[in-house]
């Protein structure tokens, strides 16, 4: 596919007044950096996060920097179904359009097998389970013309196994290969949102990015939680290869607001190996694409979360 000679930025996002964009972890890193893009282009903004002091703390940054934006606070732990359905039943009692919901938040590579609540494999459920139910409450306010969803995959995900004998790694976890499951699995999401939407014609659209390698602190709670000499080298290697968490929000940013961005493509960076650099369109791992894998993994979602998906119905309504 080719390559944009224009290196889009920030600067290039279109004004968003009026608009209304909810962003899961946006309160630190990539999330706080596309919060503040889009406030700052005059869109409203929630932070869907876990803690209230960090939401209220990164809500003052973006006030601090624009003024007039407006940005509310969302409590959401995703790694909890319970607050999954009490975050979109308060939103949904506001009765508001939603014109970007933005699937952020994630876990990486936890050095021991943790579970949510629910009893999902940590990874999977916050990365992937919990967009997936929080989404699915969410589409009757997302139906309408112009409405985004963006889903933030990585290029981990390439080299991803998609074990339906063993989803939630009750045996032989490996931290790195269950992030990369969970990363898969956003994609394969993403896609197969999109492929719904069409087929019930409804004018919101599914879009995957990726971050390139972004200095963020997922690398700090995930694998440097294992403390010792790779708690060490991490920060210093990422420093090394990576870019700002501000430069890794833009294909993010790209998705969300650029006239060109179109639904089922999936965006990331256009450096050497996507690692750093501007949005441009990329090209995912074979299996993200295979609607066999996405029709069963969405059919499992359903059935593990409880929150089912009337596409059908509710955009016809």
């Amino acid at each position: 596919m080719s390559r944009a000679s224009h290196k889009w930025t920030a600067a290039d996002i279109p004004r968003q007044d009026g608009k209304l964009a909810l962003i899961t972890g946006g309160n630190s890193g990539i999330g706080f950096h596309a919060a503040l893009e889009l406030a700052r282009a005059g869109c409203a903004v929630i932070l869907a996060c876990r803690d209230h002091i960090r939401a209220d703390s990164a809500r003052g940054r973006i006030l601090a920097a624009v003024p007039n934006a407006q940005v509310e606070v969302l409590i959401l732990d995703l790694a909890s179904l319970e607050s999954v359905r009490a975050a979109a039943a308060a939103f949904l009692s506001t009765g508001r359009a939603l014109d970007l919901l933005i699937n952020n938040a994630g876990v990486m590579a936890l050095p021991e097998r943790r579970l949510t609540r629910d009893g999902f494999e940590m990874q999977l459920g916050t990365n992937h389970f919990g967009h997936f139910a929080l989404t699915g409450l969410l589409l009757p306010q997302l139906l309408h013309a112009g409405a985004r969803i963006v889903t933030v995959s990585s290029k981990a995900h390439r080299g991803a196994t998609m074990d339906f004998g063993d989803l939630q790694w009750e045996h032989g976890y490996r931290p790195w290969p269950a992030y990369r499951r969970s990363k898969l699995a956003n994609l394969l999401f993403g896609f197969e949102l999109q492929r719904r939407l069409e087929r019930a014609h409804a004018p919101a659209i599914s879009i995957v990015v990726h971050p390139g390698v972004s200095n963020t602190n997922l690398f700090a709670a995930g694998p440097g939680q294992g403390g010792g000499l790779i708690a060490k080298i991490i920060p210093l290697f990422i420093a090394l290869i990576g870019q700002s968490d501000a430069q890794g929000a833009l294909p993010t940013l790209y998705a969300a607001t650029a006239p060109q961005a179109q639904g089922g493509r999936y965006y990331g960076c256009d450096g050497l190996g996507e690692m750093r650099g501007y949005p441009v369109e990329v090209r995912a791992e074979t299996q993200a694409y295979d609607e066999a894998l996405a029709a069963r993994l969405w059919q499992i979602s359903e059935e593990l979360t409880g929150v089912s998906y009337s596409i059908d119905a509710t955009a016809s309504s």
